[in-house]
Protein backbone atom coordinates (compact mmCIF):
# COMPACT_ATOMS: atom_id res chain seq x y z
CA UNK A 1 0.00 0.00 0.00
CA UNK A 2 2.97 2.78 0.85
CA UNK A 3 4.35 1.44 -2.17
CA UNK A 4 1.46 1.98 -4.61
CA UNK A 5 1.11 5.61 -2.26
CA UNK A 6 4.76 6.58 -2.72
CA UNK A 7 4.61 5.89 -7.07
CA UNK A 8 1.16 8.01 -6.80
CA UNK A 9 2.49 10.38 -4.87
CA UNK A 10 5.86 10.75 -7.69
CA UNK A 11 3.62 11.56 -10.61
CA UNK A 12 1.13 13.93 -9.20
CA UNK A 13 3.45 16.21 -6.88
CA UNK A 14 5.24 17.27 -9.90
CA UNK A 15 2.19 17.24 -11.88
CA UNK A 16 0.66 19.33 -9.29
CA UNK A 17 3.49 21.45 -9.21
CA UNK A 18 3.39 22.06 -12.71
CA UNK A 19 -0.08 23.16 -12.78
CA UNK A 20 0.11 25.76 -10.06
CA UNK A 21 3.33 27.62 -11.61
CA UNK A 22 1.38 27.47 -14.92
CA UNK A 23 -1.74 29.32 -13.02
CA UNK A 24 0.84 31.61 -10.50
CA UNK A 25 2.27 32.86 -14.08
CA UNK A 26 -0.89 33.35 -15.69
CA UNK A 27 -2.84 35.23 -12.95
CA UNK A 28 -0.26 37.93 -13.09
CA UNK A 29 -1.31 38.76 -17.05
CA UNK A 30 -3.96 41.25 -17.39
CA UNK A 31 -6.44 40.07 -20.74
CA UNK A 32 -4.84 42.40 -22.58
CA UNK A 33 -1.59 40.86 -21.91
CA UNK A 34 -2.89 37.29 -22.42
CA UNK A 35 -4.11 38.77 -26.09
CA UNK A 36 -0.64 40.00 -26.39
CA UNK A 37 1.05 36.83 -25.79
CA UNK A 38 -1.51 34.65 -28.35
CA UNK A 39 -0.23 37.65 -31.36
CA UNK A 40 3.62 36.05 -29.75
CA UNK A 41 2.07 32.63 -30.94
CA UNK A 42 0.78 33.83 -33.83
CA UNK A 43 3.32 35.97 -34.98
CA UNK A 44 6.83 33.70 -34.53
CA UNK A 45 8.98 33.06 -36.89
CA UNK A 46 8.58 29.06 -36.77
CA UNK A 47 11.01 28.42 -39.66
CA UNK A 48 13.74 29.13 -36.81
CA UNK A 49 11.79 26.87 -34.65
CA UNK A 50 11.99 24.19 -37.43
CA UNK A 51 15.86 24.82 -37.40
CA UNK A 52 15.87 24.43 -33.67
CA UNK A 53 14.21 21.13 -33.41
CA UNK A 54 16.71 19.93 -36.23
CA UNK A 55 19.71 20.67 -33.75
CA UNK A 56 17.22 18.81 -30.83
CA UNK A 57 16.83 15.67 -33.07
CA UNK A 58 20.41 16.02 -33.51
CA UNK A 59 21.93 15.59 -30.12
CA UNK A 60 19.06 13.23 -29.35
CA UNK A 61 20.81 11.18 -32.09
CA UNK A 62 24.14 12.16 -30.96
CA UNK A 63 23.25 11.09 -27.62
CA UNK A 64 22.44 7.29 -29.06
CA UNK A 65 25.60 6.96 -30.68
CA UNK A 66 27.48 8.10 -28.41
CA UNK A 67 26.07 5.34 -26.25
CA UNK A 68 27.26 2.62 -28.08
CA UNK A 69 30.97 3.25 -27.02
CA UNK A 70 30.07 2.49 -23.21
CA UNK A 71 28.54 -0.48 -24.13
CA UNK A 72 30.70 -1.46 -26.52
CA UNK A 73 33.30 -1.31 -23.65
CA UNK A 74 31.69 -3.62 -21.82
CA UNK A 75 30.97 -6.09 -24.55
CA UNK A 76 28.18 -5.46 -25.84
CA UNK A 77 27.01 -4.35 -29.86
CA UNK A 78 24.15 -1.88 -29.72
CA UNK A 79 22.58 -0.28 -33.02
CA UNK A 80 22.40 3.33 -33.02
CA UNK A 81 18.37 2.94 -33.82
CA UNK A 82 18.05 0.45 -30.77
CA UNK A 83 19.78 3.12 -28.56
CA UNK A 84 17.81 5.70 -30.03
CA UNK A 85 14.54 4.12 -29.74
CA UNK A 86 15.49 3.24 -25.71
CA UNK A 87 16.24 6.68 -25.29
CA UNK A 88 13.20 8.78 -27.01
CA UNK A 89 11.09 6.40 -24.53
CA UNK A 90 13.59 7.54 -21.60
CA UNK A 91 12.37 10.67 -22.67
CA UNK A 92 8.78 10.01 -22.70
CA UNK A 93 8.67 8.52 -19.51
CA UNK A 94 10.38 11.56 -17.66
CA UNK A 95 7.25 13.21 -18.75
CA UNK A 96 5.32 11.15 -16.53
CA UNK A 97 7.56 10.12 -13.49
CA UNK A 98 10.79 12.04 -13.15
CA UNK A 99 13.71 10.42 -13.75
CA UNK A 100 12.16 6.80 -14.89
CA UNK A 101 13.81 7.23 -18.34
CA UNK A 102 16.91 5.88 -17.09
CA UNK A 103 15.43 3.01 -15.71
CA UNK A 104 13.56 2.32 -19.10
CA UNK A 105 16.32 2.77 -21.25
CA UNK A 106 18.15 -0.04 -19.08
CA UNK A 107 15.04 -2.09 -19.27
CA UNK A 108 14.74 -1.79 -23.49
CA UNK A 109 18.22 -2.78 -23.74
CA UNK A 110 18.01 -5.60 -21.23
CA UNK A 111 14.74 -6.89 -23.38
CA UNK A 112 16.34 -6.43 -26.97
CA UNK A 113 19.43 -6.89 -26.69
CA UNK A 114 19.86 -9.28 -23.87
CA UNK A 115 22.22 -6.62 -21.79
CA UNK A 116 22.18 -7.12 -18.15
CA UNK A 117 20.65 -4.47 -15.95
CA UNK A 118 23.27 -3.74 -14.00
CA UNK A 119 25.49 -2.92 -16.81
CA UNK A 120 23.08 -0.85 -18.94
CA UNK A 121 22.04 1.21 -16.05
CA UNK A 122 25.85 1.92 -14.76
CA UNK A 123 26.68 2.87 -18.57
CA UNK A 124 23.84 5.38 -18.22
CA UNK A 125 25.04 6.60 -15.21
CA UNK A 126 28.41 7.22 -16.53
CA UNK A 127 26.93 9.44 -19.31
CA UNK A 128 25.12 11.30 -16.67
CA UNK A 129 28.13 12.29 -14.38
CA UNK A 130 29.66 13.60 -17.89
CA UNK A 131 26.94 15.31 -18.82
CA UNK A 132 26.79 17.23 -15.16
CA UNK A 133 30.38 18.23 -15.63
CA UNK A 134 29.37 19.58 -19.24
CA UNK A 135 26.27 21.61 -17.40
CA UNK A 136 28.29 22.71 -14.60
CA UNK A 137 30.79 23.78 -17.26
CA UNK A 138 27.49 26.14 -18.99
CA UNK A 139 26.90 27.30 -15.63
CA UNK A 140 30.46 28.80 -14.74
CA UNK A 141 30.59 30.18 -18.72
CA UNK A 142 26.93 31.77 -18.06
CA UNK A 143 28.37 33.07 -14.69
CA UNK A 144 31.21 34.69 -16.27
CA UNK A 145 29.72 36.00 -19.20
CA UNK A 146 26.73 37.59 -16.94
CA UNK A 147 28.70 38.44 -14.06
CA UNK A 148 28.25 42.58 -14.00
CA UNK A 149 24.54 41.62 -14.82
CA UNK A 150 24.00 39.34 -11.94
CA UNK A 151 26.12 41.52 -9.56
CA UNK A 152 23.88 44.52 -10.10
CA UNK A 153 20.80 42.27 -9.53
CA UNK A 154 22.32 41.17 -6.44
CA UNK A 155 23.07 44.08 -5.45
CA UNK A 156 19.70 45.54 -5.67
CA UNK A 157 17.86 42.63 -4.31
CA UNK A 158 20.30 40.86 -1.84
CA UNK A 159 22.26 44.04 0.93
CA UNK A 160 25.60 43.35 1.14
CA UNK A 161 25.28 42.60 4.54
CA UNK A 162 23.47 39.42 3.72
CA UNK A 163 25.73 38.29 0.69
CA UNK A 164 28.68 38.32 3.16
CA UNK A 165 26.76 36.46 6.32
CA UNK A 166 25.28 33.85 3.68
CA UNK A 167 29.44 33.79 1.80
CA UNK A 168 30.92 32.58 5.94
CA UNK A 169 28.00 30.60 6.25
CA UNK A 170 28.84 28.72 3.37
CA UNK A 171 32.64 28.99 4.30
CA UNK A 172 31.49 27.54 7.96
CA UNK A 173 29.24 24.90 6.14
CA UNK A 174 31.71 23.70 3.62
CA UNK A 175 34.45 23.22 6.75
CA UNK A 176 31.67 21.59 8.92
CA UNK A 177 30.75 19.11 5.73
CA UNK A 178 34.66 18.21 5.01
CA UNK A 179 35.14 17.41 9.07
CA UNK A 180 32.66 15.35 9.29
CA UNK A 181 33.33 12.87 6.11
CA UNK A 182 36.85 13.47 7.03
CA UNK A 183 36.75 11.99 10.52
CA UNK A 184 33.13 10.78 11.65
CA UNK A 185 32.59 6.76 10.57
CA UNK A 186 28.96 6.63 10.58
CA UNK A 187 27.21 4.55 8.64
CA UNK A 188 25.23 7.04 6.90
CA UNK A 189 28.44 8.89 6.04
CA UNK A 190 30.19 5.62 4.86
CA UNK A 191 27.17 5.09 2.94
CA UNK A 192 27.45 8.81 1.04
CA UNK A 193 31.14 8.42 0.23
CA UNK A 194 30.82 4.91 -1.10
CA UNK A 195 28.09 6.57 -3.63
CA UNK A 196 30.61 9.26 -4.38
CA UNK A 197 33.15 7.10 -5.09
CA UNK A 198 31.22 4.77 -6.78
CA UNK A 199 30.36 8.18 -9.21
CA UNK A 200 33.73 8.85 -9.69
CA UNK A 201 34.50 5.26 -10.61
CA UNK A 202 32.36 5.37 -13.37
CA UNK A 203 33.12 8.80 -14.64
CA UNK A 204 36.92 6.60 -14.56
CA UNK A 205 35.62 3.97 -16.45
CA UNK A 206 34.08 6.63 -19.30
CA UNK A 207 37.67 7.98 -19.68
CA UNK A 208 38.88 4.58 -19.83
CA UNK A 209 37.04 3.19 -22.79
CA UNK A 210 39.26 2.98 -26.14
CA UNK A 211 37.54 5.35 -27.85
CA UNK A 212 37.06 7.98 -25.49
CA UNK A 213 38.07 10.50 -27.87
CA UNK A 214 34.83 9.67 -30.18
CA UNK A 215 33.09 9.93 -26.90
CA UNK A 216 33.88 13.07 -25.79
CA UNK A 217 33.45 14.31 -29.52
CA UNK A 218 29.81 13.47 -29.60
CA UNK A 219 29.25 14.92 -26.21
CA UNK A 220 30.35 17.65 -27.47
CA UNK A 221 27.64 17.06 -30.72
CA UNK A 222 24.81 16.61 -27.81
CA UNK A 223 25.43 20.43 -25.96
CA UNK A 224 26.41 22.08 -29.16
CA UNK A 225 22.96 20.58 -30.17
CA UNK A 226 21.38 21.82 -26.63
CA UNK A 227 22.76 25.52 -27.15
CA UNK A 228 21.99 25.65 -30.89
CA UNK A 229 18.46 24.64 -30.07
CA UNK A 230 18.18 28.06 -27.72
CA UNK A 231 20.09 29.76 -30.03
CA UNK A 232 17.74 29.41 -33.08
CA UNK A 233 14.67 29.13 -30.95
CA UNK A 234 15.16 32.92 -29.73
CA UNK A 235 15.29 34.24 -33.60
CA UNK A 236 11.95 33.38 -33.62
CA UNK A 237 10.18 36.09 -31.78
CA UNK A 238 11.40 39.98 -32.73
CA UNK A 239 12.24 40.28 -28.61
CA UNK A 240 14.35 37.91 -28.32
CA UNK A 241 16.11 37.61 -32.02
CA UNK A 242 18.60 40.00 -31.11
CA UNK A 243 19.84 38.80 -27.58
CA UNK A 244 23.60 37.78 -27.61
CA UNK A 245 25.07 35.13 -27.24
CA UNK A 246 26.19 34.90 -23.10
CA UNK A 247 22.33 35.53 -22.86
CA UNK A 248 21.69 32.55 -24.69
CA UNK A 249 24.19 30.24 -22.36
CA UNK A 250 22.38 31.60 -19.40
CA UNK A 251 18.73 30.81 -20.51
CA UNK A 252 19.93 27.29 -21.40
CA UNK A 253 21.15 26.87 -18.20
CA UNK A 254 18.17 28.29 -16.55
CA UNK A 255 16.07 25.76 -19.01
CA UNK A 256 18.31 22.87 -17.62
CA UNK A 257 17.51 23.52 -14.17
CA UNK A 258 13.95 24.34 -14.77
CA UNK A 259 13.60 20.71 -16.22
CA UNK A 260 14.05 18.80 -13.53
CA UNK A 261 11.54 20.70 -10.99
CA UNK A 262 8.76 19.37 -12.45
CA UNK A 263 7.59 16.73 -15.24
CA UNK A 264 9.51 17.62 -18.36
CA UNK A 265 10.19 21.17 -17.43
CA UNK A 266 5.81 21.78 -17.03
CA UNK A 267 5.16 25.18 -16.08
CA UNK A 268 8.39 25.83 -14.77
CA UNK A 269 10.41 26.18 -18.13
CA UNK A 270 8.25 29.05 -19.06
CA UNK A 271 8.14 30.81 -15.59
CA UNK A 272 12.12 30.45 -15.08
CA UNK A 273 13.01 31.52 -18.70
CA UNK A 274 10.36 35.13 -18.61
CA UNK A 275 12.08 35.32 -15.07
CA UNK A 276 16.04 35.13 -16.12
CA UNK A 277 14.61 37.24 -19.91
CA UNK A 278 13.23 39.83 -17.94
CA UNK A 279 17.37 40.76 -16.57
CA UNK A 280 17.78 41.75 -20.05
CA UNK A 281 15.21 44.10 -20.80
CA UNK A 282 12.82 41.33 -22.38
CA UNK A 283 9.40 42.26 -21.08
CA UNK A 284 7.26 39.06 -18.96
CA UNK A 285 4.82 38.89 -21.89
CA UNK A 286 7.37 38.09 -24.51
CA UNK A 287 9.41 35.81 -22.20
CA UNK A 288 6.72 33.51 -21.07
CA UNK A 289 5.58 33.12 -24.61
CA UNK A 290 9.32 32.30 -25.80
CA UNK A 291 9.68 30.42 -23.08
CA UNK A 292 5.80 27.67 -24.06
CA UNK A 293 6.70 27.82 -27.64
CA UNK A 294 10.32 26.65 -26.96
CA UNK A 295 8.89 23.94 -24.73
CA UNK A 296 5.95 23.27 -26.21
CA UNK A 297 7.75 22.13 -29.39
CA UNK A 298 10.93 20.21 -27.27
CA UNK A 299 7.94 18.25 -25.60
CA UNK A 300 6.29 17.77 -28.81
CA UNK A 301 9.59 16.28 -30.03
CA UNK A 302 9.61 13.85 -27.35
CA UNK A 303 5.97 12.56 -27.29
CA UNK A 304 6.22 12.05 -31.03
CA UNK A 305 9.56 10.27 -30.58
CA UNK A 306 8.61 8.33 -27.80
CA UNK A 307 5.42 7.37 -29.25
CA UNK A 308 6.84 6.27 -32.46
CA UNK A 309 9.67 3.92 -30.98
CA UNK A 310 6.81 2.24 -28.37
CA UNK A 311 5.15 1.46 -31.36
CA UNK A 312 8.46 0.78 -33.70
CA UNK A 313 10.53 -1.01 -31.63
CA UNK A 314 9.03 -4.52 -31.42
CA UNK A 315 8.32 -4.26 -35.31
CA UNK A 316 11.91 -3.60 -35.62
CA UNK A 317 12.93 -6.89 -33.80
CA UNK A 318 10.61 -8.74 -35.02
CA UNK A 319 11.67 -8.00 -38.63
CA UNK A 320 15.76 -9.06 -37.22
Amino acid sequence: MKKKISKIANILLPLLLGVFLVYYAFRQFTSEQIDEMIQYFKGANYNYIFIASIFSILSLWARAYRWKFALKYMGHSCSTTTNFMAISIGYLLNLTVPRSGEVSRALVLQKYEKVPFDKGFGSIVSERIVDLFCLLFCVLLALSLQFTVLKDFLSKYVPFEKLLILGILALVGVATIYFVFKHLKWKVITLIKNKLRGLGEGLSSTMKMPHKKSFLFYTLLIWVGYIATFYFGMHALPDTSGLSFPIVISSFVAGSFAVSFTNGGFGAFPLIIAQLLLLFDVSLVAGTAFGWILWTTQTGIVIIFGALSFLFLPIYYKGK
